[in-house]
């Protein structure tokens, strides 16, 4: 099989490689800890409500209410309707533990904890996008990619903030990193590559439970290349047989996956099972890993907006309090989200058009990159400097990648794992609730794409250079 790894033109790449790769990532990665570090410095030490991040003051609150013994609840009242001192599941357990033991080792100085999230994922969130971009359109991308990813204004604010978005996105990038080389590996790689796939996976899903409607996806995605490559290497040899004698030679071959498929499911199950059995052992009920996803799908498709999102509820509509149902606040944690639930679906049972046009409304609000009179400077300079910036870039890469015959040809089977998570991510935040953060995972991958313009453009300079050079005396 033809490696993906192929560069788009081999005649240009070797000259400008190897007088850049030796110290080019590394620049790129110290360019990327630093301007965190800096953010982190900025933001500082106290726990404020600043622009998209409400949720690090829960996080704060929550992690010394663990240090303090109380467990996983809160002194007073809190988002969305949980009872001082009630027992909730409706953040991340991992993420208010990693901040719990900073502040145990440090004190709570939630600058700490800032710091640490700058330098690791300064270094792997661009590390990564390098690795992703070098393995499915080439070296020159894959820098690019980690360049843009080192200085994206999105990433930088939220690596400093103490919410799940920045361990989130680098895990997401790991976790399709790994997906890619287990599609060809050796056999005494292929255990290591899936153990490394499944911590990366349930970590995912520790930070945000969302995820779970992915794996599968990512899993069929992984049968589906190994049976393709298959086959393609039986037709190449001269081999011609029908669909279902491949299928079952596939199913019995080494090439079926069926080891890391049980190994990635079995680290998942194994992650996720001590905080199910926690939730048991506190509300007396089943509860997965987290409360969150009833509130947002009731609150993402109430009435109340017809057929037209917000992504912030404006004051005339009231509060996201006050939309919950009288008689339904009594409810502890876990059977409010339920029923919440059921309501959120009776609403698209009532009215599917409606919600089909609320859903269609979601997407200017997610893939928003202009200005607003209704955001701040902070925000509009944020929001334009980051996806506004590169959207043309990401679009370019994008379009050549499909229309140019040899790219795609190269490229397709790999690239098709980044799109198929793009889009069903995007799809599941379109159906729900739809924010800019909510998008960050998908603008960390579509980066690559930027970085495939970028490499292109830079191809062209360089043959440009060198085109000069040969008709110069």
């Amino acid at each position: 099989m033809e490696s993906t790894r192929t560069l788009i033109d081999s005649r240009t790449e070797a000259p400008i490689t190897s007088r850049t790769r030796p110290y080019l990532l590394p620049v790129i990665l110290a360019i990327g800890v630093l301007v965190r570090i800096v953010t982190a410095f900025y933001i500082g030490n106290t726990v404020e409500v600043l622009p998209g991040t409400f949720d690090q003051v829960s996080y704060h609150a929550l992690a010394l209410r663990v240090l303090d013994g109380q467990g996983f609840s809160f002194e007073q009242a809190s988002w969305p309707m949980t009872a001082a001192g009630a027992p909730t599941a409706h953040w991340s357990f991992i993420y208010t533990l990693y901040l719990a033991a900073v502040y145990a080792f440090f004190g709570p100085n939630p600058l700490v904890a800032r710091l640490i999230q700058a330098v690791t994922v300064g270094i792997l969130q661009p590390y990564l996008a390098y690795l992703l971009g070098r393995h499915v359109f080439g070296e020159r991308a894959g820098l690019m990619a980690a360049a843009f990813t080192a200085v994206y204004i999105y990433f930088i604010y939220y690596a400093a903030t103490l919410m799940t978005e920045p361990f989130y996105i680098t895990a997401i990038m790991a976790a399709l990193y790994l997906l890619l080389r287990l599609r060809n590996v050796s056999p005494n790689h292929e255990i290591r590559l899936t153990i490394a796939l499944g911590l990366a996976l349930g970590s995912v899903i520790l930070l945000r439970q969302l995820f779970l409607l992915l794996v599968p996806l990512l899993l069929i995605w992984l049968w589906t290349v190994r049976f393709t490559d298959l086959s393609s290497a039986t037709a190449r040899s001269g081999g011609v047989l029908a669909v279902t004698h491949r299928l079952t030679a596939f199913f019995r071959s080494n090439h079926a996956p069926w080891r890391p498929s049980v190994i990635t499911i079995g680290i998942v199950t194994i992650m996720i099972l001590p905080f199910t059995l926690y939730n048991f052992s506190r509300f007396d009920r089943f509860v997965l890993l987290n409360t969150n996803a009833g509130y947002a799908f009731f609150w993402g498709n109430h009435p109340v907006y017809g057929t037209r999102f917000e992504a912030i509820l404006p004051p005339e509509l009231g509060t996201y309090e006050d939309l919950i149902p009288v008689e339904l606040r009594h409810l502890d944690e876990p059977a409010l989200e339920q029923a919440l639930m059921a309501r959120g679906l009776q609403f698209v049972s009532a009215d599917p058009w409606r919600y089909i046009r609320l859903s269609l409304s979601r997407i200017p609000v997610y893939f928003m990159f202009w200005p607003s009179t209704e955001s701040g400077m902070a925000s509009n300079i944020s929001r334009v400097g980051s996806f506004g910036l590169f959207l043309p870039l990401i679009l370019v890469g994008l379009i050549y990648s499909l229309m140019n015959g040899k790219v795609r040809r190269r490229t397709l089977a790999n690239a098709s794992l980044l799109l198929l998570f793009v889009s069903f991510y995007t799809v599941i935040h379109l159906l729900s609730w739809a924010l800019v953060r909510y998008r960050l995972p998908v603008d960390a991958i579509m980066l690559i794409y930027a970085g495939l313009a970028g490499s292109v453009a830079w191809g062209y300079l360089d043959n440009r250079q060198l085109a000069l050079r040969r008709s110069s005396p």
